[in-house]
């Protein structure tokens, strides 16, 4: 396979909102669940988000404990995993958390409409940037070329665009959903997928490989990518 093992971790209401329509990053894990998510930042080789979530939310991408880091430098690794961002236009203000907080990797993929003025400050400090003079980033071609620097694990923590493409294409082969006991509502609040959606015979089929109930009224389900079913 000439990519890495891609993993789409999310958090989402039990109406199926992975944010309120205000679109500002709110809470919607548990206490446990964040410890889980970093566990799984702790297992990647990298972490991807897309444009929005970049740009509206700057997420750190970090592995939040210091035992987990740890456990990474004796594996020979780096305290963090590589920060992955795919963005059609990279206005990422260079004292983000994005790009601030680590130490880790970052790479960006982007394209022809981030200025060339841009691209050149953001290798100044030391990001790697794939520019793809087209509209739309060319998400096979990115895997291919994560898989080149030697990412074998991909999680990917949103948004619902990116998810969408992803899957899409079928460039997913696990699916993580934690389901919070709450409800957002709204109409343009944004779910795990997103994008142009598909018709009924075209629908992305999963195949349940477990699910779990927990103590603080969350159930964590989890998914497997399959052509048929």
């Amino acid at each position: 396979m000439n990519r890495p093992y891609v993993h789409i971790n999310v958090a989402m209401t039990a109406d199926g909102k992975i944010d309120t329509f205000q679109r500002r990053g709110s809470a919607i894990s548990s206490a446990r669940d964040k410890e889980r998510v970093d566990q799984l930042r702790a297992e990647a080789d990298a972490v991807m988000v897309g444009g929005r979530t970049l740009l509206d939310e700057d997420p750190k991408l970090t592995v939040k404990s210091e035992a987990l880091r740890m456990e990474r430098v004796e594996r020979e690794r780096s305290p963090n995993p590589i920060k992955v961002a795919v963005v059609t236009e990279a206005n990422i203000r260079l004292d983000s958390k994005f790009l601030n907080t680590g130490p880790a990797d970052i790479v960006i993929f982007t394209t022809r409409r981030t200025s060339k003025e841009h691209v050149s400050e953001l290798k100044a400090r030391g990001v790697d940037v794939y520019v793809d003079r087209t509209e739309k980033v060319n998400l096979p071609a990115a895997l291919e070329t994560l898989k080149e620097i030697g990412v074998q694990r991909l999680m990917v923590e949103g948004g619902s665009t990116l998810n969408f493409e992803l899957l899409r294409l079928g460039l997913v082969d696990e699916v993580t959903a934690f389901v919070a006991p709450m409800i957002f509502g709204g109409a343009n609040a944004p779910t795990m997928a997103a994008g142009p959606g598909l018709e009924r015979n075209e629908a992305i089929l999963l195949k349940l490989a477990d699910i779990e109930k927990w103590e603080d009224g969350g159930v964590l389900i989890k998914y497997l990518l399959e052509r048929e079913l």
